[in-house]
């Protein structure tokens, strides 16, 4: 063993005191929101990096509250960080997407107000270059840009891995042809205090609700290729190096008993990265215990534009860089992050938070209208479901009116839970109901609007708008 003081109960210990502990703190129960964005280039050409530097100084001049967060090798800023209220503006995995990550709030119309003010003056300052913003999962113009990953520590890392399929080669598993996908596809996550009583709950029903999900939220279409999947963000995460041990990403596939099964299935995780001397280190993904079990590990760092290697003993702390992408993820912040979302039209952009919040305290009234649903009680599971709505077409022994009005319900739901705020936030809910409406998504009406021979960059200035 590395260290013979590190035990499975250690392990378990750990995990609870980094990702349960503050669960159990009485707090107000906040929102947090992040929503990337690709950025495209009206050339057709590759996004121009000197441009976004540009734009980045324009808008830490113009909102003079943000301050530097990070800066990459080459001194350029990709992160922000506004000093009253925790709003990040940064660049995800390269410069070619924008991430807009909100401070924490009680509600939904602060959000975005902040939003709108930060994406307009940016997306205005793009269009100066001949570059935009849109809300659309996958940038449709991926295939003009150059997919580098910004120059900085964890980037790098993370893009080596990514990359690093050929260490797999005794699996069966099968790996896309996409390994920069975190450099092209965009998400919409959002992040929600749940009470430790509440999480197990919380966490079976929800994923429970990822088919729904599917079907209202998708929009991750990948042009001239792969194009019968409308959210093929999934087979992005699923066939990557995230995905050599399942438990990493996607659904759960079983349903928690209690706290303790929840721990058991964090520890069947695998880790592949460490930090060391400020330097991240990443190493083929193992299983944790596999990790503790061993004298020491080979991985890589990245130091004056190369890979070196470097051999190391594993020490508890290195729970810290446990890292999962589930569509729901217990965080080190005690909240729950809903992941499984792709970045929605811009206009719509609160809609994501909007359903999640509405039916957070709905876990009950979720559970008996599954329960009821002939859908969730047929030859499917919720795993095969949310397989079987990411794609264009929904198979024909499917009965479409059943699962539509099963969609309504739920929103009916997330519309109660909002109004029993006395907010006014329903109305964030208004283009859900356009969708499941009209039986569609902002996917299909993507390959449905290029099939009426509305030009891409209608879509893309429709879909970018406020």
């Amino acid at each position: 063993m590395a260290d013979d003081a590190i035990t499975d109960e250690m392990i378990r210990e750990k995990i609870c005191q980094l990702f349960l502990e503050s669960t159990k703190k009485p707090k107000k129960e906040y929102i947090g929101i992040e929503i990337e964005v690709p950025i495209i280039n009206l050339n057709k050409e590759a996004v121009d990096f000197d441009i976004v530097h540009r734009v980045t100084e324009s808008f830490k001049n113009h909102f003079n509250s943000f301050e530097v967060e990070g800066t990459d090798y080459d001194g350029n800023v990709y992160a922000l960080r506004n000093r009253e209220n925790d709003d990040i503006v940064c660049y995800d995995c390269s410069y070619n997407n924008i991430e807009f990550a909100m401070g924490k709030e009680e509600d939904l119309f602060t959000i975005n107000e902040r939003f709108g003010r930060y994406y307009s003056f940016i997306k205005e300052e793009f269009e100066r270059h001949n570059h935009t913003l849109s809300g659309m999962g996958i940038n449709p113009y991926r295939k003009y840009n150059n997919e580098i990953p910004i120059p900085s520590e964890r980037y790098l890392m993370l893009y080596n891995h990514l990359k690093s399929a050929d260490n797999y080669s005794d699996s069966l598993m099968y790996f896309h042809d996409y390994p920069g996908y975190g450099m092209f596809s965009s998400a919409s996550q959002v992040q929600l205090d749940v009470p430790y009583e509440d999480l197990i709950e919380n966490i079976n029903v929800f994923s429970k609700l990822e088919p729904i999900k599917a079907l209202i939220f998708s929009n991750s279409v990948l042009l001239e290729d792969n194009e019968e999947y409308v959210c093929f963000r999934d087979n992005l995460w699923e066939y990557s190096t995230h995905g050599v041990n399942p438990h990493n990403i996607g659904m759960y596939d079983i349903e928690f008993g209690d706290i303790k099964e929840l721990i058991s299935y964090l520890e069947s995780l695998n880790i592949y990265c460490v930090m060391r001397d400020g330097f991240y280190i990443n190493f083929p993904s193992m299983p944790l215990k596999e990790y503790f079990n061993s004298d020491t590990i080979t991985g890589e760092f990245y130091c004056k534009g190369s890979y070196r290697n470097i051999e190391f003993k594993p020490s508890l702390d290195d729970i810290e860089y446990l890292r999962a992408f589930k569509f729901i993820n217990l965080t080190f912040r005690g909240t729950l992050e809903y992941r499984s979302v792709c970045t929605q039209p811009i206009k719509d952009s609160m809609s994501v938070a909007a359903f999640h919040v509405g039916l957070k305290h709905k876990t009950k009234e979720l559970e008996k209208l599954f329960f009821n649903a002939p859908v969730f009680n047929d030859c499917y599971n919720s795993t095969e479901l949310r397989k079987l709505f990411i794609k264009t077409e929904i198979p024909s022994s499917i009965d479409q009116d059943e699962l539509y009005n099963l969609a309504m319900d739920v929103l009916d739901l997330a519309k109660e839970g909002l109004k029993e705020r006395d907010l006014g936030e329903e109305i964030f809910l208004e283009p859900l109901y356009r969708n499941v409406n009209e039986r569609t998504n902002p996917g299909k009406r993507v390959l449905n609007s290029l099939k009426e021979g509305i030009s891409l960059e209608e879509i893309i200035k429709d879909y970018g708008d406020l």
